[in-house]
């Protein structure tokens, strides 16, 4: 296994660490769901760097890496649904939006076509990314502006509506 699928595959074994911690709810623990989550982003930015610096991009990696991106934002913000730090619905719009381009990759796939991440699917990773770090922060390590953190989740809700309205208005598959 090549360095950024052990990068990928640290991700996925993390996200359970950083439910759990999350879950705990506590000062502590809350610092360190913090580090523990921004080290997993940073495996996100490294797998694809050194992917990409290396030549190491394998289909292993292409199922990987957006597994782990998905399972890691999904866990935490499952998390923090848990906690009452997020109401659900933008949980079940991630989780939504999640499903719908998984299975346009799968259709176009089946019809021999890839459908390769856009610049709109990278942006909504890293603001789901910030936002996750800004609700881990908040309150319980940091008091954030309620506006500062709303945002954040309004944000996080748009541009994951509009990364996946991209995909589905560039794919060339036939749905019938």
């Amino acid at each position: 296994m090549n360095m950024p699928n052990k990068l990928s595959t640290l991700r996925i074994l993390l996200v359970p660490i950083i439910i759990y911690l999350l879950l705990l709810n506590t000062l502590v623990s809350s610092i360190a769901a913090l580090v523990v989550f921004i080290l997993a982003a940073l495996t996100d930015k490294y797998d694809g760097y050194y992917a990409r610096k290396y030549d190491l991009i394998t289909t292993l990696g292409k199922i990987l890496d957006p597994l782990a991106d998905k399972m890691l934002i999904i866990g935490v913000f499952t998390a923090f649904v848990e906690i009452g730090v997020l109401s659900t619905w933008p949980l079940l719009i991630i989780v939504a939006r999640e499903l719908a381009v998984t299975g346009l990759r799968v259709v176009a796939a089946d019809q021999g076509s890839v459908i390769p991440a856009n610049i709109w699917g990278k942006t909504k990773t890293t603001i789901q990314m910030i936002t996750a770090i800004a609700l881990i922060i908040n309150p319980k390590i940091f008091n954030l502006p309620f506006i500062l953190t709303e945002g954040l989740v309004w944000l996080t809700v748009l541009i994951t509506i509009y990364s996946g309205y991209t995909y589905f208005a560039g794919a060339k598959v036939d749905y019938s």
